[in-house]
């Protein structure tokens, strides 16, 4: 596939247009200087808007539109599950985590761990995220990227992995989060439009005089095993999504981890003005992602019927994009650059706040204000931390994956190492007040430890009852540590006073919504 001139205008038009408002929205106002929480927070003053948008501008990137469009033509509807569960997951995120860390004053995760356990586990957790966030995340993001830029518009895949890195870079460098949030609005109605788009015209195709309406009756009719949302034992991608795994088992570890404990996804809610804000980004987001497998899973199915010998599954989302028009094909390729460039730019500044916060300065609650030459050397620092995260990411994307069949496995054998002790630690650590440092420790310890245990020597255990079986062990051991060695380097300074777990009415009624379409959406497709 190659882009007309037209298409390279209206993409053209895209990055100047994009690169032009992140740096006008993140300027200086007054000759202000940017203090560290201005760079890294935005100052605290995101509205709820911009958090929601936000929050699936850094979710949403090459590995989900290409890999799940991928998994759609593959597994069929049920891979939506990703996003319908992560949708009741923010709304738990919203009600019980957002409070306290908005309460505590939290910047980063790291932070809340030495805060609520000790300096030991901080920094330990602390250089785990970076390496997993440069070397795992990262490299991924710009190399499945690269490889959907070469795949719709023919260039060069080392070119688009050096442009695509070095663009969402430059994007976030002097604003910081700001930059990034303020300009994800645009970034994810790009997202959306394109996606519905390719559903609108795949959809049409099938139908027919019928229209998209009758196109997706079709849809069902001739590929109804696509449409199966529990997957049963005999479905030969039941290790995948391991029947009602999705529902009660292991995906609800990796959510909680994913959307309530991960930097790179909660420093928006973070950067609230207020908590009601926060919450109401939340819920923005929430009904995002219930609609996100319309954008990105309806044409993987759709592809089924349009084009069934694909060689790959991954081949499904630019294939559909060739029903594109001329103009057309370049706004919707413009929405993939932007799905890509928002997720980049999103990793690079939680790299650079998680080295500059919790390594470089080792800045706490107690350490008081800084003056303004330290928080001139904490955003430079973060910069250059920043730089140097996305040249290790370039450099390294090609030998880590340019042998990998599935990149997105990669992703997730890899984090899911770590994602069960990560949500024992957190979760203990927020309900819990006899948790100690040493459980917290034997548990992350334990997650990595149980969890090569289990694929060394159970590899047929599909991995999300992996992830849940170690979690109950990981949970078991913390708790046992923690009541064996009670008072030894417990350095709790997490506060519950004046903490609610009280929501709005337009939060309980907006999270009552999520509910109800969750119940229909799984009652129809059961």
């Amino acid at each position: 596939m190659r882009l007309s001139t037209i298409d390279l205008i209206v993409v053209v038009i895209y990055a100047i247009g994009i690169f032009g408002l992140a740096q006008w929205v993140s300027r200086d106002k007054g000759g202000h200087q940017k203090d560290s929480s201005d760079y890294f927070l935005a100052s605290k003053s995101l509205p709820w808007w911009a958090i929601g948008a936000s929050l699936i501008a850094a979710n949403i990137s090459a590995e989900q539109i290409v890999g799940m469009a991928g998994s759609g033509y593959a597994i069929g509807l049920a891979i939506a599950s990703y996003e319908w569960m992560a949708a009741l997951t923010l709304l738990i995120v919203g009600k019980f985590f957002l409070p306290i860390f908005l309460r505590n004053e939290i910047y980063t995760m790291p932070q809340f761990l030495e805060q609520r356990y000790g300096p030991s586990i901080r920094t330990l957790m602390a250089v785990f995220w970076l390496a997993l966030y440069v070397f795992v995340n990262l490299t991924s993001i710009i190399w499945l990227g690269s490889i959907a830029v070469t795949q719709v518009a023919g260039v060069d895949q080392t070119v688009a992995l050096v442009g695509l890195g070095l663009f969402a870079l430059l994007y976030q460098l002097r604003g910081g989060l700001k930059a990034v949030a303020l300009t994800d609005i645009v970034q994810v109605t790009l997202l959306v439009f394109g996606g519905l788009t390719i559903s609108y015209l795949t959809l049409s195709q099938i139908g027919g005089d019928a229209g998209v309406m009758g196109g997706f009756a079709e849809l069902t009719r001739r590929a109804p095993e696509k449409f199966d949302m529990i997957l049963s034992r005999d479905n030969p991608f039941y290790k995948d999504l391991p029947g009602l795994s999705v529902l009660i088992g292991g995906m609800w570890i990796a959510n909680l981890s994913y959307w309530g404990f991960n930097q790179y996804i909660i420093q928006r809610a973070l950067a609230a003005k207020s908590l009601p804000e926060a919450q109401k980004g939340i819920v923005f987001a929430a009904y995002l992602k219930l609609l996100m497998p319309l954008v990105i899973v309806v044409p993987g199915i759709a592809a089924v019927v349009l084009a069934p010998d694909l060689a790959k599954p991954d081949e499904a989302y630019p294939t559909m994009m060739r029903l594109l028009p001329s103009g057309l094909l370049g706004l919707v390729f413009a929405a993939l650059i932007a799905a890509i460039i928002a997720s980049t730019a999103s990793k690079i500044n939680s790299i650079a706040t998680i080295f500059t916060l919790d390594l470089y300065a080792k800045r706490t609650s107690e350490s008081g204000a800084m003056d303004a030459v330290m928080e001139r050397k904490l955003v430079r620092s973060g910069r250059i931390a920043a730089t140097v995260a996305i040249l290790i990411a370039i450099l390294a994307a090609k030998p880590l994956l340019g042998g990998a069949d599935q990149a997105f496995q990669f992703i997730q054998e890899f984090s899911g190492f770590f994602t069960p002790g990560i949500t024992v630690i957190f979760l203990l650590g927020l309900f819990w007040k006899r948790a100690t440092e040493a459980g917290a420790i034997g548990a992350a310890i334990a997650s990595v430890v149980l969890s090569w245990l289990f694929r060394t020597v159970a590899p047929g255990i599909p991995f999300m009852d992996r992830m849940g079986i170690v979690f109950l062990l990981s949970l078991g051991l913390a708790v046992v540590l923690s009541l064996a060695m009670k008072g030894r380097g417990d350095a709790n300074r997490i506060t519950m006073q004046g903490v609610s777990f009280g929501t709005s009415t337009g939060f309980n009624v907006a999270g009552l919504g999520v509910v109800l379409i969750l119940i229909a959406l799984y009652a129809t497709w059961w």
